[in-house]
């Protein structure tokens, strides 16, 4: 039986997971904790892992074959499929589900406004790698999106942050108060704002905190280089056939896995401390579509198995919004 991953899954309360689609057998997740040694390899070549909607996936009718560069394991016409149907189209006007708008917040200076499904609760803040975020309003569908976009224009932040710019702050975070009282001045700016929908219920301003729940608590008044983290030195910019990925895991925000690669010494069993080592970025957006053989015990433990994988150094990007700042 064939699984394909399909990326990581957030779970609210819980940790992240790999997930795995197999046809005619559906949808599974395994598990990850930090600790945990993660040794593969890539085969069978990269495809489309089709359209995922009402709960259920269908198969790409092309069984496209992709790029191993790419982060969405869709090919165009599936792509286009989930396009259609998505509420960021505004297709689903008609929608009964109450929204929630949010503030989320990824680094200084690093705000941006959204909306979920309420039945979704944080996830996808989780999904997002949201260091910290507040709700704003509740209401229909078109409310929400009337209330996205007064804030967006009035306020000056953007209903989107380059992913980059996330993973490149995120090993330099400043203490939780203070993120919690950046995100408290974003709330009273946003909901002092007159134009809301009458529809849309404001919400007072709780602010959620995710470094501990990604691993990455720790900023520059706690331990060096953003707690487990350790600073980051390359992420990985493709997956290509047999290529191998081998490291422990010490955190994982939004997509992003972070793992420790040993240098030239058996890989460390889980629960011992993790020694110095470079520090990868896998993001599992780019391992979708791939089945994802484990390594033999014997082959993981040698010593001269070391990640294959083409990567790229992390760019340092500076986080600079107007706006509310």
């Amino acid at each position: 039986m064939t699984w394909w991953c399909t990326g990581v899954r957030w779970r609210v309360g819980g940790g992240p997971a790999l997930g795995w689609y197999g046809e005619g057998k559906g949808e599974r997740e395994s598990p990850l904790a930090f600790g945990d040694v993660l040794a593969f390899r890539a085969v069978g070549g990269r495809g489309c892992l089709g359209v995922w909607r009402g709960g259920w996936r269908t198969p790409c009718p092309a069984a496209a074959v992709l790029s191993g560069r790419g982060t969405r394991a869709q090919c165009a016409e599936c792509a286009g499929i989930d396009r259609a149907h998505s509420v960021a189209a505004d297709t689903m006007a008609d929608d009964p589900r109450p929204y929630h708008v949010y503030l989320a917040w990824f680094g200084s200076g690093m705000v941006k406004v959204g909306i979920t499904g309420v039945g979704r609760g944080s996830a996808r803040l989780l999904e997002q790698g949201a260091v910290a975020f507040t709700w704003l309003g509740r209401g229909p569908l078109m409310a929400a999106r009337r209330a996205e976009e007064l804030l967006r224009s009035a306020l000056g932040v953007p209903d989107r942050i380059p992913y980059a710019q996330k993973r490149a702050v995120r090993a330099a975070l400043p203490p939780a108060g203070e993120r919690a009282g950046e995100l408290a001045r974003a709330h009273a700016t946003a909901v002092a704002l007159a134009g809301w929908p009458e529809s849309l219920e404001r919400l007072p301003c709780e602010v959620v905190d995710h470094a501990e729940v990604f691993g990455i608590e720790g900023g520059v008044d706690g331990a060096a280089g953003g707690g487990r983290l350790g600073g980051v030195g390359a992420v990985v910019s493709e997956l290509v056939e047999g290529g191998v990925v081998v490291g422990t895991l010490v955190a994982a925000a939004g997509p992003d896995l972070h793992l420790v690669e040993r240098m030239g010494s058996p890989l460390l069993e889980r629960g011992r401390e993790v020694g110095e080592g470079r520090r990868l970025v896998v993001d599992t957006r780019l391992l979708a579509g791939w089945q994802l053989e484990a390594l033999g015990k014997s082959e993981g433990e040698a010593a001269d198995v070391v990640s294959s994988v083409p990567v790229k150094p992390v760019k340092e990007v500076p986080a600079v919004q107007g706006g509310l700042f």
